[in-house]
């Protein structure tokens, strides 16, 4: 069965959740809403330009894992989901999800945004397969470091050739869609290359190299659910 891969922030969610996780602690109180924030926006400034360092961006982000306690977090983590993630899935996204199930394809979520924030998305789309930046954990709880390789950029490449040589698959027929020219490295690797309101830079490759792009997003999607 062909893998039908997904990229999830601004591409099936109508919004970025790794952005939108660290904007809900600040709201709740539990980082400095205005220190995080601006921290937040460099961060993604970077990575809409292409050069994100994703180890200082991954220290940064992991810190509230670490220094609260895995109760609280998946208490919180509820809460984001009902208020921040439901609003951002939209029924375009859905129903390519579903088209795919229907015919069979095996289904995955790849996310440079760390499992602890995407694990219960992935669920709630009913998506079996999820690759998503592992934070470590000790006697568990989060340690605040990276666990193996981030799937971000060349990563997300690396991370899933590991994850076909253990199920013994391939890229054969395989479909990937994606918002970011950050994951141009994919994106080339794959049969049916597929931009999905693509930033600048990747709807201009998608243009030259006569890829697909479509858009996931409702006529209603409120805008200020996609980041800035």
């Amino acid at each position: 069965m062909p893998l039908a891969i997904f990229d999830l922030d601004n591409t099936l969610l109508a919004g970025d959740s790794d952005y939108l996780w660290g904007q809900f602690l600040g709201e709740i109180g539990v980082v400095d809403p205005d220190s995080y924030q601006r921290e937040n926006d460099r961060f993604f400034q970077d990575y809409r330009e292409g050069r994100l360092d994703i180890m200082a961006f991954l220290a940064f982000s992991l810190q509230p894992l670490a220094h609260n306690t895995r109760a609280d977090l998946d208490a919180w983590h509820q809460r984001f989901m009902r208020e921040k993630i439901e609003p951002l899935i939209t029924a375009r996204a859905t129903a390519l999800v579903e088209q795919h199930r229907a015919a069979g394809d095996t289904l995955m979520i790849i996310t440079a945004t760390n499992a602890f924030v995407t694990a219960p998305i992935a669920r709630r789309l009913g998506i079996p397969h999820l690759i998503a930046t592992e934070p470590e954990q000790r006697d568990g709880s989060f340690t605040g470091r990276v666990a193996g390789t981030p799937s971000f950029r060349e990563g997300k490449v690396s991370r899933l050739q590991t994850w076909l040589s253990q199920h013994d698959a391939s890229l054969d027929g395989a479909w990937f869609y994606s918002d970011s020219h950050n994951d141009l490295p994919l994106l080339e690797r794959v049969t049916h290359p597929v931009a999905v309101d693509p930033d600048p830079v990747l709807a201009d490759h998608a243009a030259a190299h006569g890829w697909p792009v479509i858009s996931l997003l409702d006529e209603d999607t409120p805008m200020q659910h996609r980041h800035p």
